[in-house]
């Protein structure tokens, strides 16, 4: 009877499984790769690295399927050094003490180890110190993947010893290249008119090795014709856009839409609210971010700009998705056009600067009540005069503490309502001038 579990025979299937085509493909020297010229260029970092023999532990910083795995083994290669790859998904302390021990055996024979470690970012604190003194003693060269921003993720130690390597998605022109290196691998052109290529590289969203997986399917089909993009489009669905709804992609795209409000851009601020709303964002949080944007950039130019903000809030609690996502649309469209101004926002900043500096200095006395007969006698409220009494409605009294010199911190735009603001502002000034000179 055989054995389910003969090793031999589970082997033997390995062996005679076809290869991926991404497999297949991987480039076998530097020069190969395609993209990622500003760390690979002869004047960009690695290139010059290599070119003085002085290449040190790295963090590799990009989205999934950019070369990160590829271009570490080719480090290996061009430097003699042992290629070890390790997860830190699958990958504990025990094991990491393994490596290390095994790092050091080759050392002592005049050989050095190059440690790839894949989603370092997943290793917590404390494993990633343990990296450091075997990174010191050149034990190992380290060089670290991470699809997370390395300035969060990683240990500040680790940081100090490494530089950060940004890999990039592929262009369209990249991922062409890499189509055309397909075709000549599988020794023929895909069954696809020209717009359904253009679809197909759209669909790889920078993601060689999802290119590669999409080929593979592709020329598997038995067409009579060649397909056009949307009959290559009923075949195989969009890859989804990569966005992380608590790292990078979060922070990045509402910085983005944030800007473009700011610019007055309103083309650009819908691109970006759509690509939030279409990675899974919560319009909740869009909706408060809207709101924060309505007072921070556009505050008194435009007081309407608050109320349009939560409207639209509101409308959206009441309709849900996907109907009350347009009130937001409609919310950061005005904003866009709306005219901007930050001076009630830093004006506020400077009040809180002095606010701290001042410390418990008390109001003056003038402008404090007296309901008792003993603060009467300390002078609460005497000298207070009673505005809508003065002429103008206007008494022109100080209202700050007696210490304190008279500062400015709201100065209004010459944009939108606070062109008005601007002029009642003057307006109070003259009259508080020419009621202390009076």
């Amino acid at each position: 009877m055989t054995d389910l579990f003969d090793s031999s025979t589970s082997e033997a299937k390995v062996q005679n499984a076809p290869r991926p085509l991404a497999d297949r493909l991987r480039p076998k020297t530097l020069s190969e790769v395609i993209g990622q010229q500003q760390v690979l260029g002869p004047e960009a970092p690695l290139g010059t690295m290599l070119a003085s023999n002085s290449l040190g532990s790295l963090i590799f910083w990009g989205p999934p399927g950019v070369g990160k795995t590829t271009i570490a083994r080719l480090l290996a290669d061009e430097t003699d050094l042992t290629f070890v790859q390790i997860s830190a998904i699958f990958t504990g302390m025990p094991d990491l003490r393994k490596v290390f021990e095994a790092a050091k055996i080759r050392r002592q024979n005049g050989q050095g180890t190059l440690l790839f470690v894949d989603e370092i970012h997943r290793f917590n604190k404390a494993q990633q110190d343990g990296f450091l003194p075997h990174m010191e003693d050149g034990t190992i060269l380290l060089v670290g993947a991470t699809t997370e921003n390395p300035s969060f993720e990683l240990n500040a130690a680790v940081l100090s010893r490494s530089q950060v390597m940004v890999l990039t998605r592929l262009t369209l022109a990249d991922l062409d290249l890499l189509l055309a290196r397909a075709e000549g691998e599988i020794d023929r052109d895909l069954p696809l008119t020209q717009d359904a290529r253009d679809a197909l590289l759209e669909m790889a969203d920078g993601d060689g090795r999802t290119l590669l997986n999409l080929v593979e399917q592709v020329s598997a089909w038995k067409v009579k014709e060649p397909l056009d993009a949307k009959g290559l489009g009923q075949r195989l669905m969009k890859r989804a856009a990569v966005y992380d709804k608590s790292g990078d992609s979060h922070y990045n795209l509402i910085s983005a839409l944030h800007k473009s409000v700011r610019g007055s851009d309103p083309d650009a601020a819908l691109y970006w609210l759509a690509r939030m709303l279409k990675g899974g964002e919560d319009p909740r949080y869009l909706a408060r971010r809207i709101t924060r944007m309505a007072i921070e950039d556009i505050g008194l130019a435009d007081p309407d700009a608050q109320t349009h903000c939560l409207n639209a809030w509101q409308v959206y609690e009441r309709l849900g998705s996907p109907e009350g996502e347009l009130a937001l649309a409609q919310a950061v469209t005005y904003l866009a056009l709306a005219p901007k101004s930050n001076a009630a926002y830093a004006g506020y900043k400077m009040a809180m600067v002095a606010a701290q500096k001042t410390g418990s200095e008390p109001p003056p006395k003038h402008i404090l009540n007296a309901p008792t007969a003993l603060m009467e006698d300390q002078g609460y409220g005497a000298g207070y005069a009673y505005d809508h009494d003065a002429e103008d409605g206007f008494s022109g009294q100080n209202y700050f503490p007696e210490t304190m010199e008279r500062p400015e911190f709201y100065l209004p735009v010459e944009r939108g309502f606070e062109r008005e603001l601007k002029k009642r502002q003057d307006y109070f000034a003259k009259l508080r001038s020419k009621r202390a000179s009076g």
